[in-house]
């Protein structure tokens, strides 16, 4: 279960960027998760409650998570289609030509603070 460690490196992230701007308190983590990032969201939101209640500034914080669609490009035609329905073949073509254009992130997007 790799979400542990990724939990450990979003508390640091938020931790940090929380002392930079003078924040003594986090109410939430706003993540965007991609669809095939390998990152399973129940996993990481159990390990999220688990280390997030062990830090004074994150206890109680809730970690909302955006799960963004996994969308191919194909250099053959130049369109784009759902990759987890499809894979790496293009349906319209049937190139092999394509990439990933997201879907794969793994990113903090928001942290929120409690009203003053």
């Amino acid at each position: 279960m790799h979400e542990l460690g990724i939990v450990f490196y979003i508390i640091r992230d938020v931790k940090a960027a929380a002392e930079e701007n003078h924040v003594e308190k986090v109410s939430g983590v706003v993540m965007n998760i991609g669809e095939v990032s390998t990152i399973v969201p129940e996993y990481l939101t159990d390990c999220w409650r688990w280390a997030a209640d062990k830090e004074a500034m994150l206890k109680g914080c809730e970690l909302k998570i955006n799960i963004v669609p996994a969308v191919t490009f194909c250099e053959g035609c130049r369109k784009e289609y759902e990759t987890v329905k499809h894979g790496r073949t293009c349906p319209y073509c049937g190139s092999e030509h394509t990439y990933l254009l997201r879907g794969n992130e793994v990113e903090i997007k928001e942290i929120e603070v409690p009203d003053s």
